[in-house]
C-alpha cells in the first residue's frame, strides 16, 4: 500500500484517480493537486459518491518547482504522476529529484513556444534519476503507452523479429456537436497540424500534416479515414527496437472536423505566436482553447468506440506473419464507471496501471524508463482486469498501403 500524489486535473486525471480509488490495496492514499483546486474537488467528490474512497486535494502552479518540491514533502509520496500539460514535465521532474520520489507520465515534453515534443529533453534526465537511484517512467498512456508495450508483447510472444509497425487509433465517437476535441484542445491542435514523420530504413520521413490518407475498416466503428501523422512513441519504438524498417502511426478525422480545422488554421486560430488584442497579449490557439468544449464535459453525450492498435509484419519461426493487437473501448461504457469519456479512459487506465506496477515493484530501475524497456506481461494482464481488454487477430497478409 503505498501513497501518491496526482497532478492534473483532466478527464485523464479523472480516469486514472476513479481507478486508483478501485484498487485501494495498491494505493491506500491519493492527493490530487491542480492550479484549479476546484477542479480537484469535483474529482474528489465523485470518487467519494462512487466508491467511498476520500482523497485530499491541494492547490499547485506545478511550473514553480519550488511550490511543488514543498507539496511532496508534504504529501510524502511514494510516486508523483503526472497528468498535467506537457510543457510542465520537467519541472515536475527536477521536482520528483529535489524531493526524492519516483515519476510517471503520459505525454513526453512539448515546449510552450515550440509545437515540436521529443523525448530528447527526457532522456536528458538519465544520469540525474539514476544516480538519485528514482525511476522515472515515461508515456503511460495509451499511445505512447499501451501501444509501445502492444509492440514489445509482439516482439516477446507473437514474432521472432519485427519488420514493419503501424499503430492505428480510431475515435469513432461522436458528440453531435460542430467541433469538438477530445483531449486538450490546444495539445489536441499542435499535435494535428504538426508534420507528418514517420520511421523508415533508419531515417526519418516527412511530409505535409494530414497529406496522406488511407480507409480502414476498425471493428466496431466501421470504415474511416486515417491519415499519417508524427507521435512521440515513433521515437522511443525507433530506439528501442532498431530492426524494425518502417514504424508509423495513423489517426482517423472525420471530414467535418477536418473542416473547421482548415479553416481556424486559415485565421490563424491554431498559431503558438503571440499577438496584441485590445491591449494586452495573447496567444490564438489559447484563446480558441476558451472557446471550445472543455473535452471532460463530453463525456454524456459521446457515443460510440474508440479502436485502437498495433499492426507487426514479421517472422515467426521461419514464417512471414502478421499479428494485429487491438482494444476496443466504448464511449458510454467509460462514462457510466468513471464519469468520462473513451479517450480519457483509455490514456487514464494505463497511467494507473503503470503506477501500480511502479508502486508494486513490478517494474523497477533506477533512471528514465520508456515502455519498451519494461516486461509487457504484468501491464498486459492488468489491461485485461481493468476495464481496457485487448485481443490479438492473424492477419491474411501484411498492410497494401
Amino acid at each position: 500500500m503505498s501513497k501518491v500524489l496526482v497532478i492534473g486535473a483532466g478527464g485523464v486525471s479523472s480516469v486514472a484517480v476513479h481507478k486508483m480509488a478501485m484498487n485501494a490495496d495498491i494505493f491506500s492514499h491519493i492527493t490530487l493537486a491542480s492550479r484549479t483546486k476546484s477542479k480537484c474537488d469535483a474529482i474528489a467528490e465523485s470518487v467519494k459518491s462512487r466508491f467511498g474512497v476520500t482523497i485530499d486535494t491541494a492547490k499547485i502552479d506545478a511550473d514553480d518547482v519550488a511550490a511543488t518540491t514543498a507539496l511532496i514533502k508534504q504529501v510524502q509520496p511514494a510516486l508523483v504522476v503526472n497528468l498535467a500539460l506537457p510543457y510542465q514535465d520537467l519541472a515536475i521532474m527536477d521536482a520528483c529529484l529535489a524531493a526524492g520520489v519516483n515519476y510517471l507520465d503520459t505525454a513526453n515534453y512539448e515546449p510552450r513556444d515550440e509545437a515540436k515534443f521529443e523525448y530528447k529533453w527526457q532522456w536528458a534526465y538519465q544520469e540525474r534519476f539514476e544516480k538519485a537511484g528514482l525511476m522515472a517512467l515515461l508515456g503511460s498512456g495509451f499511445d505512447p503507452g499501451v501501444t509501445s508495450v502492444f509492440a514489445t508483447y509482439t516482439k516477446k510472444h507473437l514474432l521472432d523479429s519485427i519488420e514493419t509497425l503501424d499503430i492505428l487509433d480510431c475515435n469513432g465517437g461522436d458528440t453531435g456537436l460542430p467541433f469538438a476535441t477530445n483531449f486538450n484542445p490546444e495539445i489536441n491542435l499542435r499535435e494535428v497540424t504538426a508534420p507528418s514523420r514517420h520511421w523508415e530504413n533508419g531515417q526519418w520521413v516527412e511530409g505535409p500534416a494530414l497529406s496522406h490518407k488511407q480507409v480502414f475498416d476498425f471493428e466496431g466503428v466501421g470504415q474511416k479515414n486515417m491519415y499519417l501523422m508524427y507521435h512521440e512513441e515513433l521515437e522511443s519504438l525507433a530506439k528501442f527496437y532498431p530492426e524494425i524498417k518502417r514504424i508509423r502511426f495513423w489517426m482517423t478525422f472525420g471530414d467535418s472536423y477536418l473542416k473547421h480545422l482548415e479553416v481556424l488554421e486559415n485565421i490563424g486560430m491554431t498559431s503558438i505566436e503571440p499577438m496584441m488584442f485590445q491591449g494586452r497579449e495573447i496567444i490564438p490557439i489559447e484563446f480558441l482553447k476558451a472557446l471550445l468544449p472543455e473535452p471532460s464535459s463530453l463525456g454524456p453525450i459521446t457515443k460510440g468506440k474508440t479502436n485502437i492498435g498495433t499492426i507487426a509484419t514479421g517472422v515467426k519461426d521461419g514464417v512471414k506473419k502478421t499479428v494485429y493487437v487491438k482494444n476496443i473501448c466504448d464511449h458510454q461504457e467509460a462514462y457510466a464507471e468513471t464519469g468520462n469519456q473513451a479517450v480519457s479512459y483509455t490514456t487514464g487506465v494505463p497511467a494507473m496501471i503503470g503506477a501500480a506496477l511502479m508502486l508494486t515493484g513490478q517494474w523497477k530501475g533506477a533512471g528514465v524508463f520508456n515502455m519498451e524497456q519494461l516486461d509487457p506481461d504484468p501491464f498486459m494482464d492488468m489491461l485485461n482486469k481493468h476495464g481496457l481488454p485487448w485481443k490479438v487477430q492473424d492477419l491474411d497478409a501484411p498492410l497494401d498501403f
